[in-house]
């Protein structure tokens, strides 16, 4: 899946801040891929209003 972050972490609370740079995710608009699994699924549900995601980036 294409995780792209479209907010930004200022003033967002630390563990969201740590949950965007867990993905990879440095700068407003950078993106990254990664698997479908649950552990991921969680982190996006977490910062699910920070990033957009699309289906089938890999």
């Amino acid at each position: 899946m294409k995780i792209t972050l479209v907010r930004s972490v200022i003033g967002r609370p630390e563990d969201q801040r740590r949950t965007v740079r867990s993905l990879g995710l440095r700068k407003l608009h950078s993106t990254v891929c990664h698997e479908d699994t649950p552990a991921i699924r969680g982190m996006l549900r977490k910062i699910s209003h920070l990033v957009k995601v699309e289906e089938g980036g890999d």
